[in-house]
């Protein structure tokens, strides 16, 4: 241990370089601190005191004792860099925009770019040409397609996209043919294959579905022949989706996921380390949570006073929060049920300080049109209930993302079930709808496979639905029974309807990713 007095000179020094005079009990407190540790992580210590007192932006350059330990507090005790957050709610419109340079084959982030939600028209077709990208690059590189340098048997068994401005340049029957491109309907009636090279009409008569659900707008692979500027497709099947790990080197360390940080915190060792020792730490997830309804309320308390003693990390509530609509009243309604689940929240004092209560609209609850990314409710709803509870309760966008330690969790409430069958250009003769719609949401990298007609888009936002590269955790909030699904180290999860399922919750434990099923019971068990 390194001489008091010692460390104290030290101390003095850093500061006067940084033009900061520091009282003697001030230096005497970081001397302290530091003394039992080596000169190397010495200065690295007082380094970042420094630079944390500098963003306080304080009225005087003198230093006292009190300035010192915030510092310390905030800066040091956690082992934290100041951008490594423990738990961190991502807005939609704050999503990272990410754009595939092709020339150096990798991502790249767009900087200073305008929230605007009615943008120039361009962005409806660049919203699906920078979709079409990010699926072509990762397809062109599966084993199944990536072509080696040097010629040798492997390659020539290997498959070969081609692109419809090919096929079209071609005055004969074109065989084999395998092209990723987009179904839509350019006539009525009619379904063609698109890419940005131009599109094809599709003969489907004889076509063969594998795995997966169709619809209109999302990205295929076609394999058939091409004959008479008519593609007869044999065979339909969704691009190949890609692993976290395989993914990750062609983002660099890019925060791809967002918040506050520049680098990806995936590979943070000390929120490994916190996210490790939480072993119990876990969230909870329930959808369709009406706060007007009494028997609702009345499970909510049961749960609130079960979890109190041991508080989980967060609850995230998603919408619709009232059981029907109220008309003009609606927000009125809402506002009143928001302050009764506030005063029923407050008798539980270590749940309010310690967990977070996450709140996602649905659909129905005020004040936006349908169309993703839907905003948070209004503060004016929201202001009682955040004026009480102050930073335990967060309102955030539907969909929006949940950054626990390294942990990277994408929450969208949706009925996407419905939708995608409703839509889907044929209905799978067998096998389950979970594990349909799961490898289609990771094979298509975003949450809305859908036409804008049938789901309407902000176009310049529609990097809020990506899951590009694959999430841990993506919780597709739904009123179709609930179900848990895992593909590609990557889980799938629908807590199903609250009132709907007999009160049943899904939870999630960061520490080992595991997945638990819940229930409220009935008071008379």
């Amino acid at each position: 241990m390194a001489d008091l007095q010692t460390v104290r000179s030290e101390v003095n020094s850093a500061f006067k370089l940084n033009g900061f005079t520091i009282r003697k009990e001030a230096s005497t407190f970081v001397a302290e601190q530091v003394a039992a540790v080596s000169k190397e992580e010495r200065k690295r210590i007082l380094d970042k005191l420094i630079e944390h007192i500098l963003h306080q932006c304080l009225s005087q350059p003198v230093l006292e004792k009190q300035h010192l330990e915030v510092a310390y507090k905030e800066c040091l005790s956690s082992g934290l860099e100041e951008s490594e957050t423990i738990l961190n709610v991502i807005d939609a419109l704050n999503v990272p925009k990410l754009r595939y340079d092709s020339d150096r084959k990798k991502f790249t982030k767009e900087i200073n770019v305008k929230n605007n939600l009615y943008p120039e028209p361009k962005w409806q077709a660049q919203l699906f040409i920078e979709r079409y990208t990010i699926i072509q690059q990762r397809t062109s590189r599966n084993k199944l397609f990536a072509r080696e340098a040097l010629p040798s048997m492997e390659n020539e068994n290997r498959f070969q996209l081609r692109t419809i401005e090919v096929l079209q340049s071609s005055s004969s029957r074109v065989d084999e043919v395998i092209v990723l491109g987009l179904i839509t309907q350019l006539t009525e009636g009619k379904y063609y294959l698109e890419d940005p090279t131009g599109s094809v009409p599709l003969d489907m008569s004889q076509t063969r579905y594998h795995s997966g659900l169709f619809t209109e707008s999302s990205f295929v692979l076609a394999e058939g022949y091409y004959d008479d500027k008519v593609l007869h497709v044999m065979g339909l099947v969704l691009p190949p989706s890609e692993t976290r790990e395989t993914s990750l080197p062609y983002f660099g360390n890019l925060n791809t996921f967002g918040g506050k940080s520049k680098t990806l915190l995936k590979h943070s060792q000390n929120l490994l380390k916190i996210e490790k020792e939480n072993e119990d730490g876990m969230i909870i997830f329930l959808s369709e949570v009406w706060f007007d309804n009494i028997k609702v309320i009345s499970k909510l308390k049961t749960l609130f006073s079960g979890y109190n003693d041991f508080p989980p990390i967060a609850i995230v509530f998603m919408g619709e929060f009232l059981s029907c609509p109220y008309g003009y009243e609606h927000s009125t309604q809402l506002k009143a049920a928001l302050g009764n689940l506030c005063d029923m929240i407050l008798p539980f004092k270590k749940l309010r300080e310690s967990c977070k209560f996450i709140f996602v609209p649905g659909r129905g609850d005020p004040a936006a049109p349908n169309i993703l990314p839907r905003p948070a409710i209004p503060n004016f709803i929201t202001q009682d209930i955040k004026n009480k509870l102050g930073d335990s309760v967060i309102f955030t966008s539907n969909p929006c993302r949940i950054q626990y330690c390294t942990q990277e969790i994408v929450v969208i409430r949706q009925d996407l079930v419905t939708k995608m069958c409703r839509n889907s250009v044929h209905f799978p003769d067998a096998g389950d709808i979970p594990d349909h719609l799961t490898k289609t949401l990771l094979s298509q990298c975003t949450l809305s496979p859908l036409s804008l007609a049938v789901q309407p888009i902000y176009w310049k936002h529609a990097d809020s639905l990506s899951l590009y590269p694959m999430p841990d955790l993506v919780v597709v909030a739904d009123s179709f029974q609930p179900y848990t699904r895992s593909y590609q180290n990557c889980q799938i999860i629908n807590p199903g309807s609250f009132p709907h399922t007999e009160y049943s919750f899904k939870v999630y434990v960061p520490a080992s990713r595991l997945v638990e099923d819940s229930q409220i019971p009935n008071e008379d068990t």
